[in-house]
């Protein structure tokens, strides 16, 4: 068997280096049942093409992926690639291999590098205008490029331009236990962030109370004034009222639950 690896210098390059001449294989995959031989001539083939996915892998470096597993995605779209190709539609194999190792590099950091979803429509934003104030930085001296720059720049409106803008730094979430930059004492993003306050939940409840108490019957209303603000027992509220005790116990049930209600049902 003719090995894709025992040739490469043989063959005449195409546009890059990196591109062999597997031509004849790729003939003669198309010729062969599944199987054995077949796999393995496939797996030669991805072989001669595995550098150039490196070079399609290391054009999207620093952004957040690892050298590693971007080289692996690109392997994945390469080995696709070669599975797929049909020689006989008359397209070259590297136009044909090329798109699909970087749609397969993308689409890696459009499903598994976001820390949280975020709408397709707002990544491409954000790629777009990447790309833009990279070409319109032209070194470390020149200004940021403006939203109206960027916008006359892309052809995209200037709100979508900010909303790309905002998706940049959105890339990865950041840890609520990160130090902030320039703290030397351990003070953390955690540590700017406030708390729930229980006094605010008491004032709404008691705003929401104070109509339903105004429109208790005045006996009702004292006998609960009695109760919960003056801390008097229900025997020695009996006794002023005249009334039993039991009978206490039940008004003060029945008004509690009423006005519960009431404060529910304003809620709602």
């Amino acid at each position: 068997m003719t090995s894709a690896r025992a040739h490469p210098r043989a063959h005449p390059k195409h546009a890059h280096d990196d591109a062999p001449d597997t031509s004849a294989e790729f003939r003669r995959i198309a010729g062969l049942p599944d199987g054995r031989e077949k796999e393995n001539l496939r797996q030669d083939v991805v072989r001669a093409w595995m550098p150039m996915a490196e070079r399609i892998a290391a054009q999207f470096r620093n952004r957040g992926e690892s050298p590693e597993d971007l080289r692996q995605v690109a392997m994945v779209g390469l080995v696709k690639a070669v599975k797929r190709y049909e020689p006989d539609r008359g397209s070259a194999f590297e136009s044909y291999a090329v798109p699909t190792v970087i749609g397969e590099v993308k689409r890696h950091f459009r499903d598994h590098m976001w820390g949280l979803h975020v709408p397709r429509r707002v990544q491409e934003l954000r790629n777009r205008v990447r790309t833009a104030v990279q070409d319109l930085t032209r070194s470390p001296d020149d200004r940021s490029p403006s939203v109206k720059d960027i916008a006359h720049h892309t052809g995209m409106t200037e709100e979508d331009v900010l909303v790309g803008m905002e998706a940049i730094d959105s890339f990865r979430t950041l840890s609520l236990d990160a130090a902030l930059r320039g703290a030397d004492d351990g003070y953390a993003l955690v540590d700017t962030l406030g708390s729930d306050e229980s006094s605010y939940e008491r004032v709404v409840q008691r705003e929401s109370l104070k109509p339903c108490l105004r429109r208790l019957p005045e006996r009702e209303r004292e006998i609960l004034y009695l109760r919960f603000f003056c801390d008097e027992t229900q025997s020695r509220i009996a006794d002023r009222f005249g009334i039993s005790q039991m009978h206490v116990s039940r008004l003060i049930s029945r008004t509690c639950a009423r006005l519960g209600e009431e404060v529910g049902a304003h809620a709602a």
